[in-house]
């Protein structure tokens, strides 16, 4: 499984499934729904949070939470 957590800065894919269970509903409303695109932006120190731009909302989440968050990669 490729996740968020894997993505390399400047990589776009496409949020492919992930557990309800394991996000809040927090990221649901900002956007981090099946379908919708994610680019990582930036990340901290030690690669946690992770600064993405999901469906246009500038997000950060945690290392932990992103490698719950399946992706399928866009290429070009």
């Amino acid at each position: 499984m490729t996740s968020i957590a894997s993505l390399k800065i400047g990589q776009r894919a496409i949020i492919k499934d992930f557990s309800v269970e394991a996000i809040p509903l927090k990221l649901l409303e900002m956007g981090c729904l099946p379908g919708n695109e994610v680019s990582l932006i930036q990340s901290a120190p030690f690669s946690d949070p992770l600064y993405l731009i999901i469906n246009g909302s500038h997000l950060a989440i945690r290392k932990e939470m992103a490698s719950q968050i399946e992706i399928e990669l866009l290429h070009g």
